[in-house]
């Protein structure tokens, strides 16, 4: 009983990266216990573009066969200007590139992963999943950690060789490992709806012509998306804007005058999906202040309570799921020393994130761009060839986890 205490990893979260660390360290033979505060996991959110650096390790994990029966594999993703609809670009998806990048690229809602993810949790002898239970704080001490549970029978007392924190944007427990707890709103909103594709604006999206791809439509202050999810029965919507700071929550409302406003200079066609899509959902942008994501003690931070970015990269889950994929294989190569295992790791990650980080922040500037800067980015994405887009993408996509 001492031996497997002193093996288990704790777990403050259950959502794609709390779940797919659970998984991570089970496969490598550690007993997980994951402590989720919601009293059941719904299915909520939207659409999520996982992309080969992720569909690998779910492969992996042993989630990816379940996960494509719901999910749609494009066939590319395609730049277009908002204003004529016209193609500026093309990144090349489907199966063809799959080979390319040993892995495919899917769309998928984020209900569908995060189920796909749970199926495999619950038939893992490894790990007790535990609702209704807030991880409140830590304590270190020569054999690991304890951890205070708080559930409705009181405080609880778990203890375990590390606690990894993968409590989310809003994480209340980065304090842990030092780290400042406030996020921060980034000034940009997204506004996200999924519709049937057999729904009125599925059909002005039809006779748009977006197909089975990712569409992209690029303006003044301005982008939307749109791509297929559900095993093609729905349509996956963002429209990202300027807007006013929205609260800490996933489902705020806002007028969608602003959207329209936001989406003036586009096509007529486009322009309707502000009315004809009802219901919106405004998600503020928020990002992690810089800090530390470890403690020598036996702490991580992971996914988003480590570093949330803004979504411009679509790489948000995707960099949840390899933190916590190599997280679990740092720990497995240092045996001898958790804390060298936690600060190699780090160092590893903050260069792969910064990484992601600075294309996230450049998609944004070329596709939000106006006037010169963005004739110049119409005029070189209609001379690249969709080879040599995806070939530019071989660092993102076709990264697999290193050797620790």
């Amino acid at each position: 009983m001492a031996e497997a205490r002193s093996r288990q990893v704790i777990i403050a979260g259950g959502g794609i990266a709390g779940l797919t660390a659970a998984l991570s360290f089970a496969i490598r033979g550690y007993p997980v216990s994951v402590f989720e505060r919601a009293p059941r996991l719904d299915e909520v959110g939207a659409g999520l573009q996982i992309s080969p650096n992720a569909t690998r390790i779910l492969d992996r994990l042993g989630v990816l066969s379940g996960l494509r029966q719901a999910a749609v594999q494009p066939e590319a993703v395609v730049l277009r200007d908002a204003s004529s609809l016209a193609e500026l670009g093309r990144v090349p998806l489907g199966a063809n590139e799959e080979i390319r990048w040993k892995a495919p690229y899917l769309t998928a809602h984020r209900a569908d992963l995060q189920g796909a993810l749970l199926a495999h949790v619950l038939r893992e002898p490894g790990i007790q999943l535990v609702t209704g239970a807030t991880v409140r704080d830590v304590e270190p001490h020569p054999l690991g950690v304890t951890v205070f549970v708080e559930t409705t029978g009181g405080i609880e007392q778990v203890s375990g060789m590390m606690l990894v924190v993968a409590d989310g944007v809003w994480s209340d427990l980065r304090r842990l490992a030092g780290a400042e707890t406030r996020s921060r709103f980034a000034g940009q909103v997204a506004w996200r709806r999924t519709v049937r594709a057999d729904s009125v604006a599925g059909g002005s999206l039809a006779a748009i012509g977006v197909g089975g791809a990712v569409n992209a439509f690029l303006a003044s202050g301005f982008h939307l998306i749109t791509y297929p999810v559900k095993a093609g029965s729905a349509l996956n919507i963002v429209a990202f804007t300027s807007g006013r700071l929205a609260g800490e929550t996933w489902a705020a409302t806002m007028d969608n005058a602003v959207l329209k406003d936001a989406m003036r200079n586009t096509a007529p066609a486009l322009l309707g999906l502000a009315d004809e899509i009802g219901g919106w959902t405004v998600w503020p942008i928020y990002t992690m202040p810089s800090g530390p994501w470890t403690a020598p003690s036996g702490i991580a931070l992971i996914g988003d309570a480590a570093h949330a970015m803004t979504p411009y990269a679509a790489q948000g889950a995707a960099m949840a799921i390899e933190d916590a994929e190599t997280l679990a294989g740092h720990v497995l190569a240092r045996p001898d020393s958790l804390s060298a295992a936690l600060t190699n790791w780090e160092a590893e990650r903050r260069k792969r994130i910064g990484q992601v980080a600075r294309r996230g922040s450049f998609n944004r500037f070329t596709w939000h761009a106006a006037g010169p800067v963005a004739t110049v980015r119409n005029l070189a994405l209609r001379l690249q060839k969709p080879e040599k887009l995806a070939a530019s993408l071989d660092w993102l996509y076709g990264w697999t986890p290193p050797e620790p």
